[in-house]
């Protein structure tokens, strides 16, 4: 079983200015190692959705980076992402993967819930993500985590998980101690007082120093 975590990126939930925004996620790229950007933009058109993919899909991808959409299947397909992620009132998981086909990723929102979670994995989840585990203003998170999820689950499952909620630099390194195989990140990146690079750099010291915590497998 792997003692690897590593960071997935979320873009902030409204993007004003694509060409500003691109170069700040350069300069969180420049930051460190990150294993995904998660595109999620909610209450704008399909072509603003599309307009954002062709913009940092290309950023993302000349840094081995993989590219997510959030809650669009369909676009996601359409778009030639990399995966699409899921909520539980979003596309149902069977429908999403007939769409994203078996090469793609489908990654599951299961707030505090092994069995959503198990549900998710027998189905055939690229992963889970549990939480929130800190408070957030990103989004409204209608469940609060205890780490102990992700200890549980990565003693008992293959599936990775992904870990969200008010995630920052002070209190990531808890969390891959857990057990978590990504910390999925979005404020605690772009709203960093000393700016994008120097978060991902912080984060990626943080994880390092929880994954050097965690007992042996």
């Amino acid at each position: 079983m792997t003692l690897d975590c590593r960071l997935y990126l979320i873009t902030p939930p409204a993007l004003a200015d694509l060409a500003a925004f691109g170069h700040e996620l350069s300069k969180a790229l420049d930051g460190g190692d990150v294993a995904a950007l998660q595109i999620r933009l909610k209450d704008v058109s399909d072509a603003a959705i599309a307009e954002a993919v062709a913009a940092l899909a290309p950023i993302a991808r000349a840094r081995d980076v993989a590219v997510i959409l959030n809650d669009r299947p369909d676009l996601a397909a359409s778009l030639d992402c990399d995966g699409v992620h899921v909520g539980q009132g979003d596309t149902p998981y069977a429908a999403a993967r007939k769409l994203m086909g078996k090469d793609r990723m489908v990654g599951v929102t299961c707030h505090d819930s092994r069995h959503l979670a198990m549900e998710a994995a027998e189905a055939g989840a690229d992963y889970v993500a549990f939480g929130a585990f800190f408070p957030t203003t990103t989004k409204d998170a209608p469940t609060t985590a205890d780490p102990e999820i992700l200890s549980i689950w990565q003693e008992v499952m293959e599936t990775p998980s992904v870990a969200i909620g008010g995630i920052t630099a002070d209190n990531a390194a808890s969390l891959a101690t857990a057990g978590a195989d990504f910390l999925a990140v979005s404020a605690g990146v772009w709203a960093h007082p000393q700016g994008p690079t120097a978060a991902v750099a912080a984060l990626n010291a943080a994880i390092a120093a929880g994954l050097a915590a965690r007992s042996p497998a």
